[in-house]
């Protein structure tokens, strides 16, 4: 008499840490297309996956900021929680506009503030492969922060288009681009504009501001809606229609194409 052996049945390990492993991937506040984009992750960003919603959503927390709201999956390249732990910081990140990475059987592009884990100087690794970047990378590790240097990086968004929710040079909103630009400075800011001015030395008279100081600004309800980049000469660089550079003093934001105040000034804080 034989006897069967039972079959062992496969266990699914239900992985709950993603990367970016696209140029962008939005990140929407309801779990639907046509739903308003809230944030985005770009390459080599790192989440984690609080809830799941059928097998079309996942509700992602981002690792850099605590910000959440629903992605596709098939955008996501799932990994383990060692992995995760591994690639969720790093200090190099992507200086081009656009630049290819290339493995043996991959060529993509990439965005300006990418992340590239374990850069070496020509490559960097994902939990997918190792690849190939030849294009200028800002490592914050080996960075001291001057006002030239974050004049460079904020000048390099210059006429980027406003999106609500973008984090790119292709579109952007203006507490993602602070926050874009003071990443890649190896300074940590949090998602929206009111988050940020809870952080830094209040600076009490514009004339007494720095470059890189964070000028923040509020609707008729005094709450906190806009903030921009202190530059020399009572100037500013802000994400408002596309960032773009006006006239900064004790009243606000002097739109230098209308001849009119765009925004009004609640406080100038000092993060670095």
């Amino acid at each position: 008499m034989r006897i069967k052996k039972a079959k062992k049945k496969k266990v699914k390990i239900q992985l709950d840490h993603a990367i970016c492993h696209l140029s962008v991937i939005p990140v929407r506040r309801h779990p639907e297309d046509p739903s308003e984009i809230v944030t985005q992750l770009l390459y080599g960003e790192t989440c984690q996956i609080v809830k799941r919603k059928n097998k079309s959503w996942v509700k992602v927390q981002l690792d850099y900021d605590g910000y959440e709201g629903w992605v596709d999956p098939k955008q996501l390249y799932f990994v383990t929680p060692q992995d995760h732990e591994k690639y969720s910081v790093s200090t190099a990140h992507c200086l081009e506009y656009v630049q290819a990475i290339i493995s043996d059987d991959v060529s993509q592009p990439i965005l300006m503030g990418s992340a590239l884990p374990y850069f070496d100087g020509m490559n960097y690794k994902l939990p997918s492969g190792k690849y190939i970047f030849s294009g200028q990378v800002l490592d914050s590790a080996e960075l001291s922060v001057t006002p030239e240097i974050i004049t460079k990086i904020a000048y390099k968004y210059l006429n980027a288009p406003y999106l609500w929710g973008g984090r790119s040079p292709f579109g952007i909103d203006c507490s993602g681009f602070t926050q874009i630009v003071f990443k890649m400075l190896g300074i940590y800011l949090p998602r929206d504009a009111y988050q940020q001015a809870e952080l830094g030395e209040t600076i009490d008279f514009v004339e007494a501001a720095s470059i890189g100081d964070l000028a923040y600004f509020v609707n008729k309800d005094g709450k906190v809606i806009h903030v921009g980049i202190v530059l020399p000469d009572h100037k500013i660089i802000h994400a408002s229609g596309r960032v773009r550079i006006d006239h900064l003093d004790h009243y606000g934001i002097y739109n230098l194409e209308t001849k009119k105040y765009s925004h009004v000034l609640r406080v100038i804080k000092r993060v670095i």
